[in-house]
Parts: structure tokens; sequence; C-alpha cells
């Protein structure tokens, strides 16, 4: 019961991402119009904190090793409160921007420490249970979120409600070293840690997730586009060379290059992304077939990470009782059914319909990504986990903007080319619905595909596919 004690720092942590990043779901929009400048502006404020939260989760992963989970955590939690304080005295785009950046520090910091400890501490019976735990607190605290910071800035404005963001970040800290057991992660000194790798490990990876957001935004042969791409597959060409002379190695290559690792990955690239996409599509499919109605994509919203709880609570546990890639057949096969439903849309679409498609859509991939991280993260050692959780990390970080990049433009250019060939607006936005819905079958095939290749788990009389 001891882990189950040790824990409540970790969960209070996770509990503090999901709350404070739902609501801000609802600052960008609010603060480009304050300020007055264009909407599409709000692109580069996320994009800011997707950067760092993706790009430093594997290097701040590889400090908790070094430093010690209870002191990361905490230094995380620090740091995420910083940069909500800063974000709330923002007045200029670049500002922002700096601040949601460090705010993405805060998360990435405090991710992997909370992945590795349910890795390492909890009983291995019990880690996928852990995992769903974590997936609850993350996905049940942004359902209340955007609701509640969009009324908090409908009312008093968008910094008053990041001054509601910081009051949490700090009643959290104050309850992480309240609740904080001595440390128990094993340390190591500083010295030898891969400094050179860290700094090119930030440097591609924030280029590649710039990469579909040029391209969209500058158009796929501008000079922003190509500049950023060249320098990103330079950075990548550098990080290799380091990572491979590196004795300690923040990107450990034995760890990625595990048939769980990568078959996982492949996974979640081709369903994961699709979270975020369907939500962003959803809402322009509704603003053009219910041009008056346009809460009922919020609605629909709501109910996915309503969907995204329950199927890690429902679906998560059972990988601890059952052989893991059965489960992941099941989750996968909700998954294609959400994305199936969107055959069924019509220009009359019913609100229960989007929210039937997104809710079995998100049932799916909350059990997809819990039994990923007992799939890919069971076994590790206490002195590799923060560099394995936060490599993870990084990589299902990325499935979401991935997705974003490929299926809302798909989307969005498949109404842009009805229109032009004479269709309606509502006509267009259905056609390209039904075109969005096979393509994403298809990946979700795919997906289905890669997880057969996955290896067993461990056998109860110590038998195990030596890949996994």
């Amino acid at each position: 019961m001891a882990y189950k004690h040790g824990f409540i720092p970790y969960a209070l942590a996770a509990l503090l991402i999901g709350l404070v990043g739902g609501f801000s779901t609802v600052l960008g929009p609010a603060f480009v119009q304050d300020i007055g400048i264009a909407y599409n502006n709000t692109t580069w404020t996320a994009l800011a904190q997707a950067m760092s939260t993706a790009a430093c989760a594997p290097i701040l992963g590889k400090v908790g090793d070094v430093i010690g989970r209870k002191k990361t955590l905490l230094l995380g939690v620090a740091v995420f409160t910083l940069g909500n304080v800063l974000s709330a005295l923002a007045n200029a785009l670049v500002f922002m921007m700096a601040a949601r950046f460090i705010v993405g520090v805060g998360a990435a910091a405090m991710g992997p420490v909370i992945l590795a400890y349910i890795a390492t501490e909890f009983p291995q019976d019990k880690i996928a249970k852990g995992f769903s735990l974590y997936m609850l607190l993350s996905s049940a605290s942004v359902i209340i979120g955007p609701t509640i910071g969009g009324l908090i800035v409908s009312a008093y404005g968008w910094r008053t409600m990041l001054w509601v963001c910081v009051a949490i970040c700090s009643a959290v800290f104050a309850g992480c070293i309240l609740t904080s057991r001595n440390q128990t992660s094993v340390t190591k000194p500083l010295q030898g840690f891969d400094f050179a790798g860290a700094v090119l490990i930030l440097i591609f990876f924030s280029l590649l997730l710039c990469v579909p957001s040029f391209g969209q935004n500058f158009g796929w042969t501008s000079v922003p586009f190509l500049v950023c791409t060249f320098l990103a597959i330079f950075s990548l060409v550098c990080l290799v060379l380091v990572e491979r002379k590196s004795d300690f190695p923040v990107l450990s290559g034995s760890f990625i290059g595990r048939r769980a690792f990568i078959l996982s990955v492949l996974a979640l690239f081709l369903t994961q992304g699709l979270m975020q996409a369907n939500m962003t599509n959803t809402i322009v499919f509704v603003n053009y077939t219910h041009p008056n109605n346009t809460a009922v994509s919020g609605y629909a919203i709501s109910v996915m990470y309503v969907g995204m709880s329950l199927g890690a609570i429902v679906l998560g546990p059972l990988a601890d009782k059952f052989e893991p890639k059965r489960i992941l057949g099941g989750s996968f096969l909700l998954t294609g059914i959400g994305c199936g439903i969107l055959l069924l849309f019509t220009q009359s679409t019913s609100v229960f319909l989007l929210m039937a498609s997104l809710g079995v859509l998100g049932f799916g991939l909350g059990g997809n990504a819990t039994i990923f991280m007992k799939v890919v993260l069971s076994g590790l050692t206490p002195r590799e986990a923060g560099a394995g959780t936060g490599t993870y990390g990084l990589f299902r970080d990325l499935a979401a903007p991935f997705g974003v990049a490929v299926f809302v433009p798909l989307f969005t250019n498949q109404i842009t080319a009805g229109i032009a060939a004479g269709a309606t607006e509502s006509a267009a936005a259905v056609a390209a619905v039904h075109f969005l819905a096979v393509a994403e079958i298809l990946c979700v095939a795919l997906g289905i595909v890669a997880v057969s290749f996955l290896p067993k788990r461990k056998t109860a009389a110590g038998n195990a596919d030596s890949s996994l």
C-alpha cells in the first residue's frame, strides 16, 4: 500500500496538468482578440507550448534520473506556475509565446516522473491500473476545464482565468511538498550528462513540430517551410552522430530500437492523432452545417473526453489480466467504429450523432493510450525510468500535431474543392467528412496490423519475448 501513498504528489501533478491545460484551451482566441491581432496567431501560442512539452520531455526525464523524481517534480510544478504567471502578464504575442514555452517546460518535467513512478513503484500486476488512473486524472480534469475557463473568461477576462490557474498551481505545489515521501529513486552525478544531445533534441523536435505548421501557414513551397525542413534534417543528422558517441545518451538507441516501442509509436501516430484532428474538424463541420448552433460541437468534444476517461478506467486495467494485444485489438476496433460513424453524417446531423462519433472514438483512444504505456514502459529500471518515460512521452506528444497536420488539411481542402466544384458549403462539408472517415478507417486498420506484431507479455511461467 506504500506505493499508493507515495503516488499522491504525482497524482496531484497529473491533475494539475489536465485541469490547467483544460482552462488554457480558451486562452488563445481570447488573447489574440484582446490585443487585436489575427485569429490564426493562436497557432503560434499553442505551438510554443507543444514544442517545449514534447522536446523537453526526454531531457527532463533524464534529469529526473540524475537528481531524483521528487526534486524534478517540484521543479516542474514551480516552472509550470511561473509560466502561467508570465502568461497572465503578457501584452504581446512574443511575450505570450515565451510564457507558454515555459509552461510546456514545466509540464515536460512533471510528465516523465509521474509515469516513471508508476512504471517502477507500482507492482507489476497493477501497472496498467496505475496508468489508467493517470489517464483518468488527465482526461477527466480536461472535461471541466474548458467550460469553467470559458465562463471565467466571459465574465472576468482571460487574465483573471490565468490568475485562477496560478492559484491552483500554488495549491498543488504546497500539496506536493506536504505529501512527498523521502527520495526513493536512484540519483547519479550530473557529470557526463549528455548536454550536446539535450540541446540537439530540443532543436530538432522543435523544428519538426514547426514543419507542418509552417507548411500550412506559409505554403509547402515557401522559403520559411523549406528552411525549417532543411534545418530539421541537418539537426537530426547531428543528433544521431552525437548520440552514437555519447556514453549516456538522452535518447537511448536500445530503448527506441525495441519492437514494442517502434510498433507502439507507429500505431499511436496512426490513431491517437485522430483526437485533436477530429475535434478541430468537428468544429469546422458544425460551422458549415449548423451555423446558428455552433455550441453543439462543444458538447460533442466534452463527450469525447468523457469517453477517453471511461476507456482508460474500463479497458486499461484489463491489460493487467489479459494479453495486452487482445485488449488493444478491441480498443482499436472501437476507434474505427467512432470514425465509421462519420459516414452517417448528413447536412442535418444531430448533436447525438456527433456525440456518438466522438464518444466512441474517445473510449477507444483512452484504452489505447493506457495500454500502450503498459506495453512500452513495463520493466524499466529506476536508473532508466525517467529517460525512458520521457522518450515515450516525446513521441506520444508528437502524435497529436501529426494528426492535425494530416487530417485537418485533408478535411478542409476537400471542402474547398467541393465548393469550387459547385456544391453548397454544407454539402461539401458532408462529402469531405465522408472522405475523411474512409481515410481514418484505413489508418486504424494499419494500426491494428501494427498491434498484431507486438511481442507477447511475460507468462506466469516466466517465458517472455525478449524484444519486449
